[in-house]
């Protein structure tokens, strides 16, 4: 992974629809260049894929939150399974430390919240944090040049 291709990620992850020619015209390389690189990158695994990013507060939740879970001896695995399964769920990491869980969540409105902690608190005790805004938003692998 040299210079030339982080930043070429950091055009990526800045805007993954720019053109090839684009991102060649911002780092200093033409455009075949470029998709020889993302090609590179995309079959070592590198780039793994490109998404749409939606807007869940436009798509009517309202709420966004973190929630950390402490799971009950014997539930973590059957809650590993589970949370696959709740589309309520962005983000789920497995950490260490007192809780053994912690997720990012966006519902509807409190209502919404008060039953998704519901089904949570079968597996374990939930501590629950309300996002009020986004303080940072990059992407570390490919810092600012």
């Amino acid at each position: 992974m040299d210079q030339l291709n982080r930043r070429i990620l950091q055009c990526l992850q800045t805007n993954a629809r720019y053109s090839h020619a684009e991102i060649g015209r911002i780092v200093g390389i033409s455009s075949p260049a470029v998709n020889e690189r993302i090609k590179k990158m995309e079959d070592a695994g590198i780039i793994k894929g490109y998404r749409t990013e939606v807007s869940s507060f436009e798509c009517g939740y309202q709420l966004r939150a973190i929630i950390t879970v402490r799971a009950f001896m014997g539930k973590l695995k059957p809650f590993l399974e589970q949370v696959k399964s709740f589309p309520e769920v962005v983000n789920c990491y497995r950490i260490t430390g007192n809780e053994n869980i912690v997720m990012e969540v966006v519902l509807i409105n409190q209502k919404h919240l008060e039953q998704f902690i519901d089904k949570l608190i079968l597996y374990g005790e939930t501590k629950t944090q309300i996002i009020l805004s986004k303080v940072v938003d990059h992407h570390p692998i490919t810092p600012q040049l």
